[in-house]
């Protein structure tokens, strides 16, 4: 039996407070009062001694301190064949926990290396553990911390738990354990044993095991305050001293203080964002005991008062949502009386802690001296209904529009943009009449808030606050609101203005809107050059808050003109820039950017890295347009993959019309990755009308690589082999004065490969060689492999790359095949990919097998791996 940790290393001891005390090595850990959830659990997992493990999944929920780890601990160590305990991976990177896992199960490095290949193929986690598991009797796999995985583990784990049907190496029973208020894995589908406070015999028999013998009268001091709680109760004796434990020396008047509380609840408290632990604090301050309810307030009182400390509100919900507290009504409570005094006595941001910064309690705590006594009723009434209280009406106008102000500056840089949206349209009319040029400011950036929301009603309405504007802010305004509402002849005038006019300007504000201007105009080669304008004088200024901005805009630029190494550069940079200053919604646009390079170059790990991170900023801030360029990125890395299904879906729903679909402004751009994708994955209807509504737009003249795309999209969709070439020369015509020239390459390797598939590889090879020098030209890896590829199966000396003996015997085609199935392809997948019927494929793959003497897939993939170590 095998004991692991979090990162896969043999543990010997637990750190849980709960009674699971003593070395792991040395003997199971003693479990003090939790007997019944311990037989509960084997019951679950092991019915009855000749009933093997087949699949199942157990759940546990505990709260800090209560025996979590220590329950898991044991039940590996009772469970009647192999166990591994594996926790939450001190490094949080895709498939971190997931490569713990597989590398405890694992014989040797390279099983692992190859189980950890297989987790992330289409079969998942089942393929994973057919590799391993089979052979070895029953297995128990327990995942301690489960919801504080990465997301790619979480994801890969459920979707193997949910799956119907028997499942591939199902001789391992799971036994999954979380937090109570975190995410379940399944929910509804598995048992959950929840472990409740300890009785009282159960907390004595802890008491005793902890301090080997205990003064009565302290004894049942100990009981009465720590409340069945077993990490309490652990900590409690712990801080004690013998002398206080046996009565010689008297002990203090409190056994289980605040001290106490905030060792055991540090990991809670510290796993919650600052806006959360701050909120809970305030909460905490104004709780009033009650009965049957040690700790609660109301709603309107907890939030006046956060309000008035300038404590974000907004992470209400979310401490609901985790059940830390529990909201019905108007009334307010905490879940746990022992998590309301740790949060109260945890220190204030920037406030040393001690006894000053302790709430005011019945029970005799001491409160901070600085932190207001509650509002009353009437107060309460005047602060929530009446407006604000005297000493916000008493400030001048101006000086509530620049407080307003400052708040949008805050959501902008790292909270929900729409709420950045409102706090500037609320500045931009404070300050309308009072200060114009700073009304004008917050007009443009309240566009700017709901430009990265996708909001196309929040953007017209921040661009008609002030219709009196004149000079360029005007013809921006009027450029946009046509822009916006589809008039592209009535843009043009307007918005080339504000370019030609922000050109002669050094001033980085300017620079900044007359770039934007030129990205709407779809003219990328002035957007990138005067955001490199704006970015050299804001350095020169030293205008660092304003850094990240103009790197985002420079990127994005970059990106348009396909330019892809130094769109990566700049957001590199800007990525380092936006943390510098603490702006977290540009990084998860850096990051989106970041990931779509990556889709280019062919590095999946970093494609799935990067986007993960701005999704998770993007999603919770509502930055529609860092999240539709994170799911872009992984669509496209998808799709170079030959998992054009999987891109189809996932494309789907970007370029859907309406506010379900992607961003307005990209929806268009992500069109012509759509149609490949749905084309080859059968969805041809779906890209057919796609096309249409694509040749409207392209028709705008926005986008100068769109009509040579657009002829690109309709020879993929062609009925005929005659009119599909016809469109493919028209798309290379259009190409000359498209100015993007990974895009011609995309359509010159298209074109080859479909000459390829006609049988005339002869003139196959000129259009693939033309796109492999361009892919290698920028640094477009994935591609430059698919070209390489293709000019192989045309039989071309010059694409082929010196081959390890073992594979040199296979044709060009068996190659390809061979490499698609290593990877994680399915026939139907690899079928799909290369134009082939299924039976063909397993055709090939037999000839394969054969050649290689090999007799599955498993050893097809270590022996692909192996090859490409010695290449």
């Amino acid at each position: 039996m095998t004991v692991t940790g979090s990162i896969g290393q043999r543990v010997t001891g637990t750190d849980d407070g709960s009674g699971g005390t003593g070395a792991v090595a040395a003997g199971p850990p003693v479990l003090y009062g939790r007997e019944a959830e311990l037989a509960a659990v084997s019951q679950l997992l092991w019915p009855a001694p000749e009933v093997p493990a087949d699949g199942r999944v157990v759940c546990v929920a505990g709260g800090p301190g209560e025996g979590r780890s220590a329950l898991l601990t044991r039940a590996a160590r009772d469970f009647p064949g192999e166990a591994h305990v594996v926790g939450a991976p001190g490094r949080q990177v895709p498939w971190s926990g997931a490569r713990a896992l597989l590398a405890a199960l694992a014989p040797s490095g390279a099983a692992g290396s190859r189980a950890a290949r297989l987790a992330r193929g289409p079969e998942g986690i089942a393929a994973a553990l057919a590799s391993l598991v089979p052979g070895r009797g029953p297995v128990l796999l327990c995942l301690d911390d489960f919801p504080l995985w990465d997301a790619h583990s979480r994801a890969a784990f459920t979707a193997h738990w949910r799956s119907p049907g028997p499942r591939r190496g199902a001789r391992a029973a799971w036994l999954v354990a979380s937090a109570p208020g975190r995410p379940l894995p399944v929910a509804g589908a598995a048992p959950l044993v929840r472990l409740p406070r300890l009785t009282r015999a159960g907390a004595r028999a802890l008491l005793d095991g902890a301090s080997g013998g205990t003064c009565p009268a302290v004894a049942e001091r100990l009981l009465d305050e720590a409340a069945g709680h077993p990490g309490v109760l652990a900590e409690a004796v712990r801080r004690l001293s013998p002398e206080m434990l046996d009565g010689t020396v008297p002990a203090p008047g409190r056994l289980v203080d605040d001290g106490v509380l905030a060792r055991v609840y540090a990991g809670l408290l510290g796993a919650l964002p600052a806006d959360g632990r701050r909120l809970l604090r305030v909460v905490a301050a104004v709780c009033a005991p009650a009965a049957g309810a040690p700790y609660r307030t109301e709603v309107g009182t907890a939030l006046a008062r956060a309000r008035a400390q300038r404590v974000p509100v907004e992470a209400l919900d979310g401490l609901v949502a985790a059940g830390l507290l529990d909201r019905r009504g108007d009334a307010l409570a905490f879940t746990d009386p022992f998590l309301a005094r740790a949060a109260g006595a945890a220190p204030a941001a920037g406030r040393p802690s001690g006894d000053g910064c302790r709430p005011v309690r019945a029970d005799g705590a001491a409160a901070p001296p600085a932190s207001p006594a509650p509002p009353t009723a009437h107060e309460r009434h005047r602060a929530d209904r009446l407006g604000p209280p005297p000493v916000v009406r008493a400030r001048s106008g101006v000086a509530r529009g620049r407080a307003l102000l400052t708040r949008g500056f805050a959501a902008l840089a790292g909270g929900p943009v729409m709420d950045a949206h409102e706090a500037f349209t609320q500045a931009a009319k404070v300050l309308r009449d009072r200060e114009p040029a700073e009304a004008a400011d917050a007009r443009f950036l309240a566009m700017e808030a709901a430009w990265a929301a996708g909001d196309v009603d929040a953007c017209l309405a921040a661009l008609d606050l002030a219709p009196a504007a004149g000079g360029t802010e005007r013809a921006f305004a009027e450029g946009l609101r046509a822009a916006l509402t589809v008039r592209p002849d009535q843009a043009r005038t307007p918005l080339s203005r504000v370019v030609a006019v922000g050109a002669a300007r050094d001033e980085p504000r300017l620079l900044l809107r007359a770039g934007s201007a030129a990205l709407v105009l779809g003219d990328v080669a002035a957007a990138a050059r005067l955001h490199g304008r704006a970015l050299a004088r804001a350095r020169a200024e030293q205008r660092a808050s304003l850094l990240p901005r103009i790197l985002e805009h420079l990127a994005y630029a970059e990106l348009r003109a396909g330019r892809y190494a130094r769109a990566g550069h700049a957001a590199g940079e800007g990525l380092r820039a936006a943390r510098a200053t603490g702006q977290l919604n540009s990084a998860a646009h850096q990051h989106a950017v970041l990931a779509l390079v990556a889709s280019v170059t062919g590095d999946g790990p970093s494609v799935t890295e990067h986007a993960e991170r701005a999704l998770a900023i993007g999603r919770p801030h509502g930055l529609t347009q860092a999240v539709t360029l994170a799911e872009w990125a992984l669509a496209r890395a998808e799709l170079g993959g030959g998992l054009a299904a999987q891109a189809a879906a996932r494309l789907a729903p970007l370029v859907r019309p309406g506010p379900h679909g992607g961003h307005f402004a990209l929806r268009m751009l992500a069109v012509p990755c759509f149609v490949e994708a749905a084309v080859a994955s059968g969805r041809a209807a779906e890209a057919r009308a796609a096309t249409e509504e694509y040749a409207l737009w392209a028709g705008c003249g926005l986008d100068r690589p769109a009509p040579a795309q657009l002829a690109r999209c309709r020879a993929l969709l062609a009925p005929r082999g005659e009119e599909t070439g016809r469109w493919f020369g028209e798309a290379l015509r259009r190409h000359e004065d498209g100015g993007n020239d990974f895009e011609r390459a995309r359509t010159l390797f298209a074109y080859g490969t479909w000459l390829r598939r006609r049988r005339r590889p002869g003139e196959a090879r000129g259009p693939l060689r033309d796109a492999l020098v361009t892919f290698e030209r920028a640094s477009a890896e994935g591609w430059a492999r698919q070209a390489r590829a293709e000019l192989r199966a045309t039989g071309a000396a010059g694409g082929r790359p010196a081959e390890p003996s073992s594979l040199a015997g296979l044709t060009p085609q068996q190659q390809r095949i061979a490499r698609l199935v290593a990877g994680g392809a399915t026939n139907q997948e690899v079928a799909a990919r290369l134009s082939l019927s299924p039976r063909t494929v397993d055709h090939h793959l037999r000839g394969v097998y054969a050649r290689l003497q090999i007799r599955s897939r498993v050893e097809l993939s270590a022996l692909m791996a192996e090859a490409e170590a010695r290449a």
